[in-house]
């Protein structure tokens, strides 16, 4: 039985996981952190993780960017594997998330369902095709009103995929509002669409002359991102220190 604290138990995203591993056989969740404690999760639920004196096996976040430091400097410290979920890091953070793997074993996904892990293999093998044969590239991500951070991490994710897959040719263009010059070729554009309830919609789309090729994944629930942190929190419980990816769990 893998033991885990959900980081972040009380928000959206932790309450969709607190529901789903309540019918997992070999998965508990022993305790959560969270600021709001108002809510009845079957478990103890303490402010901090410094507050926290429930032993566990790995600890799930789906909380806030500016909870991240904290949540780092506890799990190097305490050697806890961490399947750190939660988007929109800064590069120092990012930087810190490196450091803190050398210590203990830190999964980090900008996404955690297997549709998207697939689709950033796929478009590694499409680039190498398409961009080569003078296709641009553009990415358009399209999430509910109430998220903060732009553009996605999967989108970002993606951009990175394919970037690297093409040598770190590619720069990003997220805004062309002030620009009036042709399309650079070596330049891929990321577009933030924010509106209604929309879970996460990503397209990545070449395009070339008289023809145009679209990868695309949609996501219906937020279930799905809860069922890949709960499998990679089980894959990660146990393991030596170092940085892991969803890819590593689902064995592409």
């Amino acid at each position: 039985m893998v033991k885990v604290i959900m980081h972040g138990c009380n928000g959206a995203m932790g309450q969709v996981i607190t529901s789903l591993a309540k019918d997992m056989e070999d998965l508990e969740i022993v305790a959560g952190i969270d600021i709001n404690n108002t809510k009845d999760n079957g478990y103890p639920v303490f402010a901090s993780l410094a507050d926290c004196n429930v032993q566990a096996d790995a600890v799930v976040d789906f909380a806030s960017a500016k909870a991240v430091d904290g949540l780092l400097d506890y799990c190097a410290a305490a050697h806890m594997p961490v399947v750190l979920c939660t988007t929109g890091l800064s590069e120092d953070q990012i930087k810190k998330v490196e450091e803190v793997s050398s210590k203990t074993a830190v999964l980090r996904s900008a996404n955690m369902s297997l549709g998207v892990n697939l689709l950033l293999r796929l478009v590694q093998e499409g680039a190498k095709v398409l961009a080569q044969s003078g296709f641009d590239i553009e990415i358009v991500e399209k999430h509910h009103n109430q998220k903060k951070d732009a553009p996605s991490g999967t989108a970002l994710a993606l951009a990175d995929s394919i970037n690297g897959a093409m040598g770190g040719e590619y720069h990003y263009i997220y805004d062309r509002s002030t620009r009036r010059e042709k399309r650079d070729p070596k330049e891929i554009g990321i577009s933030a669409v924010r509106g209604g309830s929309i879970v996460g919609d990503h397209d990545v789309i070449f395009a070339g002359r008289d023809e145009v090729v679209t990868f695309s994944h949609t996501a219906y629930s937020k279930a799905i991102f809860g069922k890949g942190a709960l499998e990679a929190a089980k894959f990660l419980a146990g393991k030596g220190p170092g940085l892991y990816t969803m890819a590593d769990v689902i064995q592409l």
